[in-house]
């Protein structure tokens, strides 16, 4: 059978299989599938729908961190991401930031091109696989780009990769109850989102005798994506990574809640407070202990928000405002053991594969200095990093500016060439002008 006659197949139904076992052949897929053949759902937000929840009657917590534990067929997806042939969704076992066994869900898309595949065209089949962390920005976990996704793609990057011919996973990295800025729990998730895109990837034609992968992410997508190198060492010692871009970085959250508030994007810190908390039982209750009763609602409500209402919601507004103890109910003991845990990079290990960091200059969100220091921090113990400060833009701006240099740079370490273009050694840092994008205000994002 051609890989295109069973994806035909495939998208006559929607599967959705709970895997006790590594899956080897697409007509194994295939016969699991028929057998749990159901009605053609419409998309149910994760927090309404059954399958986004642990599997019942598995130990699943007994698993290793990356098992795969369900997959399904997500047909709608291929219509809102652009060269996309199909996409699954695949919830699988990770650890969240107490290292207790935990869920994510990831969405893998195949790519258009990948209808050439089969058992007789090898060459023909994709052997790349890009892992992308979008910056959804949210302690909703209704906008998880599992869901979000369903009404389109927000900056045209997955479609983009997919056109190149990779694989693309997009993890819902910061887990099931939401955990915005929480840096264990998305490092975890997107490491883990990897190991078990690997157990089916074949199945779907990626050629696993030579294929590389990588991350990338902006802003939030980078924190996670920052995390997971950092982490792979201890956390993942086994996986491969070839390389990871990370734009916009915001390796310091106290250093980026200062910096924000009563600025455009103030909305983010009551999002990654709460987020955070989530992994952190003794500092959530403190933060709703010290909320003021009179705004107490309105603070809790973006639990229920995206990130663009939130920075709608709280656009300029001092958030120590909103708190009894003002900025000092933020610093307190409890607060600190939660921000020492979840809130600051470069303390996990070095990661061990090239890094490509992109940073504006004048970033409004995060100090250029935080990720100067970061950058710093490991070039002094053996890491190999490009390193563009651009002089153009802002944190919204360099999204746009530095897209096609992440893409070329990726490119080539997802395609064998790094070694040919860019140095394997220590550290290159490089004062750039690329201005390509127009202002994008806050609001708009």
């Amino acid at each position: 059978m051609t890989f295109l006659a069973y994806v035909l197949l495939s998208w006559s139904m929607v599967a959705t299989i709970s895997l006790s076992a590594t899956l080897k052949t697409p007509q194994e897929l295939i016969t699991d599938a028929n057998k749990a053949a159901q009605a053609l759902p419409l998309p149910i937000p994760p927090s309404l729908d059954p399958w986004y929840r642990a599997p019942i009657g598995v130990d699943w917590q007994d698993t290793d961190p990356g098992q795969l534990l369900k997959i399904r067929l997500a047909p709608r997806l291929n219509l809102t991401v652009g060269n996309a042939m199909t996409a699954y969704q695949i919830l699988y076992r990770t650890t969240d930031s107490q290292y207790n066994p935990s869920w994510a869900v990831t969405t893998l898309f195949i790519p258009w091109w990948q209808y050439r595949c089969s058992s007789s065209t090898p060459h023909l089949c994709a052997h790349a696989l890009l892992s992308y962390q979008i910056p959804y920005d949210t302690c909703n976990v209704d906008a998880s780009p599992s869901f979000g996704l369903h009404v389109g793609e927000p900056y045209g990057e997955i479609s983009d990769a997919l056109g190149l011919g990779w694989f693309v996973s997009v993890p819902d990295y910061e887990g099931p109850l939401a955990s915005y800025a929480a840096g264990l729990q998305a490092g975890h998730a997107t490491l883990d989102g990897v190991r078990a895109v690997m157990q089916v990837a074949g199945v779907f034609g990626l050629r696993m005798d030579i294929a590389k992968t990588a991350l990338w992410g902006y802003s939030g997508g980078a924190l996670a994506s920052e995390w997971a190198a950092e982490l792979s060492g201890q956390y993942a010692p086994k996986l491969k990574i070839a390389g990871v871009a990370l734009g916009g970085l915001t390796p310091n959250v106290t250093s980026v809640t200062d910096f924000i508030n009563e600025r455009e994007c103030a909305g983010l810190i009551p999002a990654g407070l709460l987020g955070i908390a989530t992994q952190h039982e003794a500092a959530y209750q403190w933060i709703v202990s010290r909320l003021k009763p009179a705004t107490a609602q309105v603070f809790l409500s973006v639990k229920s928000l995206t990130a663009a209402q939130s920075i709608t919601l709280f656009r300029r507004q001092n958030i120590y405002d909103y708190f009894v103890g003002g900025y000092g109910d933020l610093h307190t003991r409890v607060m600190r053991m939660m921000y020492n845990v979840d809130g600051y990079m470069g303390y996990h290990g070095v990661p061990r594969m090239p890094l490509f960091v992109y940073k504006a200059v004048y970033d409004e969100l995060s100090k250029v200095a935080d990720t100067d220091a970061l950058v710093n921090r490991f070039c002094g113990v053996g890491a190999n990093i490009l390193y563009h400060r651009n002089l153009a833009g802002g944190h919204n701006e360099e999204l746009v500016n530095g897209r096609q240099r992440a893409f070329a740079w990726l490119s080539s370490v997802l395609d064998g060439s790094y070694d040919q273009v860019y140095s394997t050694m220590g550290c290159t840092i490089l004062n750039v002008t690329y201005n390509l994008a127009p202002y994008v205000p806050w609001y708009k994002i």
